[in-house]
């Protein structure tokens, strides 16, 4: 199952490329599941009755919300109970703030093991969002282990019996179970964003608004190692033009386009003159080369550079494009390391022959945080 995620800055015209390239895919015969969150589902009038091959689902957070809040209170009746709480209804629920980026990712796992289907197209949020949601799973899971260890359960033989003197099932108990179920979920979605055959596509207008937003916006998916596998540089206008402010637009969006394409490969969308509305508009924008996904490169890990011979020291590679100086902070902790890159920040564990080393530098060069790790003489290995 192949997946790939399309967002870029607000207002860049994401929702309408994802439609495009779903619809280009299928005319070339693959299978593809196209889901969105947005709401008022503007992919139905865009699509319409699509192609074969094609379909469209959208995600309801509400109703996901919903569900979710009221098989939690049922799992809880007991302990509510006890504390004398009434359970909300369902009709009395509403979702809350962030209730979308959970259901897009529960809506994600399900579409990766989509019977019949070679392809799944997400219509993800903004840029900024999107970085933010597909860390989640990750953060969510090392905040569990953190604050609920399963190896800490205390008093674990007891719990049974106390619960049987006090007629209810132990908070404790009831609470760990939770936290065990919802690390199961954050794991399997955490496993279909990082998998190899999981990529992102960007979508910009061409233009330095859309540069800045970019580069921090690729920044946030390097620090967390999620690939960009190509751009669309959307709403392209002519480069001849009698009119001097069309020709001056079109000159701008080369000038980026051609910033963009020395890194990435780029696919040109043209402006139609008016907002895509319909199928009609969509056929034509998905007559667009190089809108069909290839299969996704394997993921290459951070590297760690042995220069013990010749300099004394471990290097982690981390790739970082378009990162400067200033974007950059890093903090040792144990066997963790703490990375900030722009507004972006992430804990990520050593690997193994790390640990037993101190951070002795660090320099950013060519797209690159190069960060020197000493041997520890306590901890490294003595050789003969």
């Amino acid at each position: 199952m192949h997946t790939l995620l399309i967002t870029g800055p607000g207002g860049a015209g994401r929702t309408t490329v994802a439609a495009a390239t779903a619809l280009a895919a299928a005319r070339h015969g693959r299978r593809v599941l196209l889901l969105s969150g947005d709401i008022g589902d503007p992919l139905t009038a865009l699509v319409g009755d699509g192609a074969p091959g094609l379909r469209v689902a959208r995600v309801d957070s509400g109703e996901e919300f919903r569900d979710e809040l009221v098989a939690l209170q049922e799992r809880g009746s007991a302990l509510l109970g006890m504390v004398g709480a009434r359970p909300l209804g369902a009709e009395e629920i509403t979702e809350l703030p962030g209730a979308e980026e959970f259901a897009l990712l529960r809506a994600l796992r399900r579409a990766a093991a989509a019977p019949g289907t070679d392809l799944v197209v997400v219509d993800m949020p903004p840029l900024h969002r999107t970085v933010a949601t597909l860390a989640l799973p990750a953060q969510l899971r090392r905040y569990l282990a953190r604050l609920l260890p399963a190896e800490r359960q205390a008093a674990r033989a007891l719990r049974p019996v106390l619960a049987q003197l006090a007629g209810v099932p132990m908070p404790a108990q009831w609470l760990y179970e939770t936290a065990a179920r919802w690390d199961e979920e954050l794991a399997a979605v955490q496993a279909v964003v990082e998998a190899d055959t999981t990529e992102l596509r960007l979508v910009a207008e061409p233009g330095p608004a859309a540069a800045d937003a970019l580069r921090l916006g690729r920044l946030g998916l390097a620090l967390q190692q999620l690939p960009v596998s190509a751009l669309v540089a959307n709403r392209t206008v002519p480069a001849e033009s009698a009119d001097p402010w069309l020709a001056g637009l079109a000159a701008q969006q080369q000038k980026y386009a051609a910033e963009w394409a020395a890194e990435l490969p780029v696919a040109a969308l043209a402006h139609l003159g008016r907002d895509p509305r319909g199928p009609q508009d969509l056929e034509l924008l998905a007559d667009a080369d190089g809108l069909v996904p290839e299969a996704p490169a394997p993921r290459r890990a951070w590297a760690v550079e042995d220069r013990l011979a010749e300099d004394g020291v471990l290097v982690w590679v981390v790739p970082l494009p378009g990162a400067h100086k200033s974007d950059l902070d890093l903090v040792r902790r144990g066997d963790e390391l703490l990375l900030t890159a722009g507004p972006y920040r992430r804990i990520v564990p050593l690997p193994g022959a790390l640990r037993r080393c101190t951070v002795s530098g660090a320099a950013l060069a060519e797209g690159e945080l190069r960060i020197r790790f000493t041997p520890d003489p306590g901890l490294w290995p003595r050789t003969r």
